[in-house]
């Protein structure tokens, strides 16, 4: 591990423990995937808290022409990973950083012996349950998004929490591409979308997940959730506010933001 990727990645981590923001990117801009996960990785390495899940977000054209990948993945820790229950879930964000809430399918990974999947239908095999969800995506750094994927990935893809809501029946796993899903915010809708525009949909982000993971040398651990992708987009939120998605004859899951370094 370079210095420069410690330095980088310390920075990032004392300022998630402490809940402070950072008004600069706190190093050497990575400008390439390669160096922005060797921040990732050792960010993973000097937190004392099991990862359990992972984030999967999509990298736009040219990005992605230009960086060989169309995803990008973060680190999901099992302490931000919440189920849903009768109240409001309720998460800590950066105020005066980056935060924002997306409407996802959660997908719990269900790793098998043998190849990986190389598409959709064979990573369905590798998931024992669908869920709908929300996640949570809150960084230190405010431009996180506006500086690139290579960022975003430095720092833990961006990702801050993950709300777990009710189960989708195994019957619907082939028809995700078919359901509207809307993300409210206070009560105003804030985008409306399905999972067709979403590349290769839930399922191949989970392909892509494992490929990754395998690539860096990291076991696919049972249970892990995958947050596989915003599909209404990436919605900003302010401390106090309440967000709502509904999956169209799923249900629906919700969770209000505090501010963390009140939290």
């Amino acid at each position: 591990m370079n210095s420069a990727a410690g330095e980088i990645a310390n920075a990032f981590v004392n300022a998630r423990r402490n809940w402070k923001v950072l008004s600069e990117y706190p190093g050497v801009r990575p400008t390439d995937l390669a160096q922005a996960y060797a921040v990732q990785d050792h960010a993973i390495s000097i937190w004392d808290r099991p990862i359990g899940g992972w984030k999967v977000g999509k990298i736009n054209p040219p990005a992605s022409d230009d960086l060989g990948a169309d995803r990008l993945i973060g680190p999901a820790f099992a302490d931000a990973i919440r189920q849903e229950t009768a109240d409001v879930a309720e998460f800590p964000i950066f105020s005066g950083g980056f935060a924002a809430m997306e409407a996802e399918f959660m997908l719990r990974l269900a790793p098998r012996e043998g190849p990986l999947p190389d598409d959709r239908e064979q990573a369905m095999d590798w998931v024992d349950e669908v869920r709908i969800g929300l996640e949570v995506a809150s960084s230190p750094y405010a431009a996180i998004n506006v500086d690139g994927p290579c960022v975003t990935v430095s720092d833990h893809g961006n990702n801050a929490g993950l709300l777990i809501g009710r189960a989708v029946a195994r019957a619907d796993w082939s028809r995700l591409d078919d359901i509207t899903v809307t993300l409210d915010i206070d009560g105003e809708e804030q985008g409306r979308a399905t999972t067709a525009t979403m590349l290769d949909g839930p399922f191949g982000a989970v392909s892509f997940l494992l490929r990754n993971l395998a690539e860096r040398g990291i076991e696919p651990q049972a249970g892990w959730w995958v947050s596989s992708g915003a599909i209404t987009g990436v919605h900003e939120i302010a401390a106090g506010q309440h967000a709502v998605a509904r999956f169209e004859g799923l249900g629906e899951v919700a969770a209000r933001v505090v501010s963390g370094d009140t939290a």
